[in-house]
């Protein structure tokens, strides 16, 4: 029972992460709560991450050029999960960038518009996270390239659960107030599965010290933005969550290519 249960929430999570169409026999009886869904988010986000991994693993067989393979492997991850934590970066590079106080920058957080703030870090976003995986496409075989998708999906989901975690809602209403809060099974069931999933994707390739790197930068990054949006907003929004996801995963990336 407790395995079915675990594979029901990994295809809510699925559906929740992306556009991937679920059978709507997993939602019946189900409230819609995310807390303890959050719990499967690495494994459903190295799932979500694999067409994006088979493209890039394909293209780098194919001897494609390594950066053009790297953005179309991006434009395909994008497509499949909607942008979802894209638009969650974009609205809190908006907010923290034009907000001058708390309230100010929850409203422009608020706004389906895109700003300057918002642009600038979404071309960063893709431009770092190209040429890093690029990098990584020239130094190792297309399998193992392919392999650290899967594995930087993982680990900034376990990353995003720990922000949500660590953070009480910023708003009374809303979508994160309203899909509710991991508690500590959920967040340390999410946090080991990111490290297993991690370490199992890359060991053959990347050994130890690599991944200590990696893990060390990604919980850096992750906690200094955390205390950040704790004292700018007292809490975290959907848009930090997505914005936590974003900021893991370049850095996971980047400690890769830095590590070659």
């Amino acid at each position: 029972m407790a395995a079915k249960d675990y594979l029901d929430d990994v295809a809510r999570a699925i559906s929740f992460l992306s556009r991937i169409p679920i059978a709507s026999s997993y939602f019946e009886g189900y409230d819609g709560n995310l807390g303890r869904v959050s719990r499967t988010f690495p494994l459903a986000g190295a799932v979500i991450a694999m067409p994006a991994a088979a493209v890039l693993g394909l293209l780098l067989a194919l001897n494609a050029d390594p950066l053009m393979a790297a953005l179309l492997t991006l434009g395909v991850q994008t497509l499949v999960t909607g942008a979802l934590h894209e638009d969650g970066l974009s609205d809190t590079a908006d907010g923290l960038g034009g907000g001058k106080d708390r309230d100010r920058a929850l409203q422009i957080m608020k706004d389906s518009r895109i700003g300057t703030y918002g642009a600038i870090a979404l071309v960063l976003s893709f431009g770092i996270r190209a040429s890093a995986i690029a990098a990584i496409g020239r130094d190792l075989p297309a399998l193992s390239a392919a392999l650290t998708i899967p594995a930087a999906a993982a680990l900034s989901r376990g990353a995003l659960v720990w922000h949500w975690a660590r953070l009480p809602s910023a708003k009374a209403e809303g979508v994160a107030a309203a899909a509710g809060q991991p508690d500590a099974t959920a967040l340390r069931t999410a946090l080991g599965t990111a490290a297993v999933l991690f370490a199992l994707l890359l060991w053959p390739d990347w050994h130890l010290l690599p991944l200590i790197w990696v893990a060390l930068v990604a919980t850096i990054c992750t906690t200094l933005f955390t205390t950040y949006i704790g004292r700018r907003l007292s809490g975290h929004t959907g848009d930090t969550i997505g914005a936590t996801q974003q900021i893991c995963e370049i850095a996971a990336f980047c400690t890769l290519a830095m590590c070659l």
